[in-house]
C-alpha cells in the first residue's frame, strides 16, 4: 500500500476543506456588489434632488429627507436575509435598522421645527450609523471590498459632528447632507467596483 500517495490525498483533502471552510460564501459578495449599486445609483439621485431644494423645508425636502433613512432600513434588511442564509454576521445590520428606524421617527417632528433641528438629528444618526458601518466592515474584511466602507464609515461619524455643529449656524441648509450622501454613494460604488474585481480575479 502507497502511504505516501494517501498521506498526499489526506493532506490535500484536509487543505481544499479548509479553503472551503475559509472562503466566503459566492452568494454573499454577488449580493453585497449588487446592494452597493443600487444604493450608490439612489445617493446620486436623491443628492441631486435635495441640493435642488437646500435652502427650505417644504413638502419635497422633507419626503426626501424621511425616505433617505427609510431607504437605508430596506437596504440593510435586503443585507440581512443575506448574512443569515450564508452564515454572515448580522449584529450590526440590526443595529443599523433600529438606528435607522428610530431616525425616520426623530426626523418627522424635527422637519417641522426647521433646518437647524434636522442637521442635529441626521448629525446623530449619521455619528451612530458611522460607527456601525465602520464596525460591520470590519467584520466583514474577509468577503473583500470593505474597507472604503470601513473609511466612510469614519468619515460618516465626523460629518456627523460638523451637522450638529452647523445646526447653530447664522444660516444653516442641508445642502451638506446633499454632499454626504453623495458622497456615501461613492463608497459603495468604490466597494461594488472592488468586489467586481474580486470575482473576475
Amino acid at each position: 500500500m502507497d502511504t505516501t500517495s494517501t498521506s498526499a490525498s489526506t493532506s490535500t483533502s484536509t487543505s481544499a476543506s479548509t479553503s472551503t471552510v475559509a472562503a466566503p460564501p459566492v452568494g454573499v459578495p454577488v449580493t453585497l456588489r449588487k446592494l452597493y449599486f443600487v444604493r450608490f445609483a439612489f445617493a446620486a439621485v436623491w443628492a441631486a434632488l435635495l441640493f435642488a431644494t437646500a435652502d427650505t423645508l417644504g413638502p419635497l425636502s422633507t419626503a426626501l429627507l424621511l425616505v433617505y433613512p427609510l431607504f437605508d432600513v430596506g437596504a440593510a434588511i435586503v443585507d440581512v436575509r443575506s448574512a443569515r442564509a450564508n452564515g454572515g454576521p448580522a449584529v450590526p445590520l440590526y443595529a443599523n435598522i433600529a438606528i435607522s428606524s428610530l431616525t425616520v421617527l426623530a426626523l418627522a417632528p424635527a422637519a417641522t421645527s426647521g433646518i437647524p433641528a434636522v442637521l442635529r438629528v441626521w448629525g446623530a444618526w449619521a455619528v451612530t450609523a458611522g460607527i456601525v458601518q465602520l464596525v460591520a466592515g470590519a467584520v466583514r474584511r474577509r468577503l473583500g471590498g470593505q474597507w472604503p466602507m470601513i473609511v466612510s464609515g469614519a468619515v460618516s461619524t465626523l460629518a456627523g459632528v460638523s451637522f450638529v455643529t452647523q445646526a447653530g449656524a447664522d444660516d444653516p441648509s442641508l445642502g451638506s447632507l446633499a454632499g454626504y450622501a453623495f458622497l456615501g454613494g461613492v463608497f459603495f460604488l468604490a466597494s461594488a467596483v472592488r468586489l467586481t474585481r474580486r470575482r473576475s480575479a
